[in-house]
């Protein structure tokens, strides 16, 4: 099994896995496939500096799946995002954490695979805007990271959704930009904001 290294920075792709299959979701699957272009160059460039790429998926219910199961169902052609699985599918170098609500960091092991990672900045990407990555900012700074959300590599059902969503992450400190902006040497030499005190 190949060993990891520690990177201060990895990339959290949010439920980008994903068939869709719910009424209503027109709206955030053509939003989805304009944005999964950039998420794999986003993606790519972070592979190059051996930055972590960390998927962090629904199970959608599915307690006896696991997360290549969820892979290859959403990757089907009768899937309305099996456009976006197959642009976005996962390399055997990356990690995967399944999640059972919104947030990737409630009842999962993201937390002790950061630590472990010696993760300080998170840059997070993925579906939809205004809840599962919205949920997982709020976790994340909650608990001390520092984060970075690319714009165009999000999506929600229609644009106000995800405006609303991002400008909620930059009340809570997260620097929101392009993805052709996020630096990634940069953001390796950068500290950690200090962990606010609960008392």
């Amino acid at each position: 099994m190949r060993a990891h290294r520690q990177s201060t920075t990895a990339v959290l792709l949010i439920d980008v896995i994903n068939a869709f299959d719910f009424k209503g979701s027109t709206g955030i699957v053509k939003a989805a496939e304009r944005a999964a272009p950039k998420i794999e160059r986003l993606v790519g460039r972070a592979r190059a500096r051996a930055v972590p790429v960390i998927y962090v998926n629904d199970n959608f219910g599915q307690w006896r799946s696991d997360f290549r199961s969820t892979v290859h169902a959403c990757a089907q052609p009768d899937r309305a995002g099996w456009r976006i699985v197959r642009r976005l599918r996962p390399r055997e170098e990356d990690y995967f954490v399944l999640k059972p609500q919104h947030s990737a960091f409630y009842c999962t092991v993201l937390e002790l695979l950061l630590e472990d990672l010696g993760t300080r900045t998170l840059v997070v990407a993925g579906f939809a805007a205004n809840f599962c990555v919205l949920f997982t900012a709020n976790d994340a700074h909650m608990r001390g990271f520092r984060l970075v959300v690319p714009a165009d590599c999000t999506a929600a059902n229609t644009p106000a959704l995800t405006r609303d969503a991002l400008r909620h992450i930059e009340a809570l400190g997260g620097t929101v930009t392009e993805s052709t902006r996020v630096d990634f040497g940069r953001l390796a030499t950068r500290s950690r904001k200090p962990r606010r005190s609960p008392f």
